[in-house]
């Protein structure tokens, strides 16, 4: 694997339910699964990439037999964290933040212009990861 274009910081969520997960963010945010591994026990996603958007979020489902393993924000009652996705118009924005409510994400934040300048909008997935959308007013 090679490491020269992979993002110094990357986001890596873990889930219940990962393979419905996928399919979920599919339809809610466009995302193309570009890697895909099974576990052993052909039911847990042990590990996938999603390009979403022209960024890359890694996914696997919990494994709490493993003590050092994350979590998954249904099992701690939330999240920390919102994953940001930088659009490229306010017209984009609108229809992804649509699509994923469409999809089943609930609406946290409606698009609306910001102070900050930008139009801004906030949804959590049925898998609790909170997704914020934001692009420049304007474009």
């Amino acid at each position: 694997m090679a490491f020269e274009n992979i993002p110094a910081i990357q986001a890596h969520i873990c889930v219940k339910g990962g393979v419905e997960a996928i399919e979920f963010y599919k339809k809610a945010l466009a995302a193309e699964n570009t890697f895909f591994k099974l576990h052993d026990d052909g039911q847990r996603v042990m590990h996938a990439n999603l390009a979403i958007y022209g960024g890359e979020v890694m996914l696997h489902d919990e494994f709490p037999e493993h003590e050092s393993t994350v979590r998954a924000p249904t099992t701690l009652g939330g999240t920390s964290f919102a994953i940001n996705i930088n659009m490229k118009s306010a017209a984009e924005l609108d229809a992804a933040y649509a699509r994923a409510v469409t999809a089943g994400a609930t609406s946290i934040i409606e698009p609306d212009d910001m102070f900050w300048g930008a139009r801004y909008a906030r949804i959590a997935d049925p898998y609790g990861h909170v997704w914020a959308f934001n692009a420049a007013i304007g474009g």
